[in-house]
């Protein structure tokens, strides 16, 4: 199940529309509770979080439905299908 699935989110959702979900969710299903679900909703929130972590899991995703620029917020769209040099930049941890 990606990320996207476990939070309810589609898969251009911006920052707010995430934390919206993983509030509504940890309310749902709180650690104390459920730890397995809770657990899976942390890492969902935490993938979808991170730009770098958000395109490297889009890109793998089998059901990729995003546009790859809007997955990418704040980087030049022009540079990111120049060719592999500005995906490396772009997915390079710093």
């Amino acid at each position: 199940m990606s990320a996207n699935e476990v939070l309810g989110v589609p898969a251009n959702a911006s920052q707010e529309e995430i934390r919206a979900a993983y509030v509504s969710k940890v309310r749902e299903f709180p650690p104390d509770r459920s730890p397995k679900e809770f657990e899976e909703i942390r890492d969902a929130n935490e993938t979808l979080r991170d730009p770098r972590r958000r395109a490297k899991a889009m890109l793998f995703s089998t059901a990729f439905t995003a546009p790859l620029v809007s997955l990418l917020e704040g980087h030049q769209s022009r540079r990111i299908f120049a060719g592999p040099r500005p995906w490396r930049e772009v997915l390079k941890t710093k």
